[in-house]
């Protein structure tokens, strides 16, 4: 399940809003939350947009979108597209709550009153089996009505479908061994830009081959019309 979240500003790491944890939460999670925000201050523009970091039990994942870092706390075994489809929701709705007035604040937290809606949010993706599955009461109201679809995920979140490109990172790898999540980026620009060159390269050779392949037919096609030219007209 989700833990604990918190939402930073992307160029000086000021924190905006977080989930009010309980004390016991608080004390189990000390350590995670300091690791959190040492990758904070790691991150800016240039960094992956979105990213797993696995750290023991826990799993941390953040969310880049409009200068503004979503970061959760997730048990590990949590399923990752939750965990983003999560982050998502924080990301739409603190934008429409707070759009234009986030680069104005200087006070850490400015925007606590947030928290309502990250508890809401919360408790709406605690139980992952009922929402990947479509098990539990929600479910069963589900699929007494036709108009409503038996996987509840569906209905929390239509745009965030594929994470299977979000890359993992290891907390000791990141912070302990000097990886970095910018390095990451440019290796995902990296990735991109050469898989564009290989197609645009693949799509040269089919032509080459088609040219090859049909020139001399053309070539052949043109002597003809041309000596049937001068002999009949």
């Amino acid at each position: 399940m989700v833990r604990s979240t918190t939402i930073f500003r992307v160029h000086d790491g000021l924190p905006l809003a977080a989930s009010v944890d309980d004390e016991s939460t608080e004390k189990a999670l000390t350590e995670y939350k300091q690791q959190s925000k040492l990758i904070f201050r790691r991150l800016n523009a240039n960094s992956e947009p979105a990213c797993s970091i696995e750290s023991g039990q826990y799993t941390l994942h953040y969310l880049i979108v409009d200068k503004v870092i979503y970061m959760c706390i997730c048990d590990s075994s949590y399923p990752r597209k939750l965990a983003f489809s999560y982050l998502d929701e924080l990301s739409k709705e603190f934008q429409r709550s707070y759009e234009g007035k986030i680069e104005g604040v200087t006070r850490p937290y400015a925007f606590m009153g947030f928290d309502t809606f990250i508890s809401k949010t919360t408790r709406l993706y605690r139980d992952s089996r009922s929402l990947t599955q479509g098990s539990g009461p929600s479910a069963s109201a589900s699929s007494s009505s036709s108009s409503q679809p038996p996987n509840q995920l569906d209905q929390l979140n239509e745009n965030l479908k594929d994470v299977t490109r979000i890359m993992t990172k290891n907390m000791e790898d990141l912070l302990w061994r000097g990886d970095s999540l910018d390095r990451m980026s440019h290796l995902s620009t990296s990735l991109r830009s050469e898989s564009a060159k290989y197609r645009k390269a693949a799509r040269n050779i089919n032509l080459q081959a088609l040219i090859r392949k049909w020139a001399p037919v053309g070539g052949i096609g043109f002597f003809v019309v041309l000596f049937l030219w001068y002999r009949f007209f």
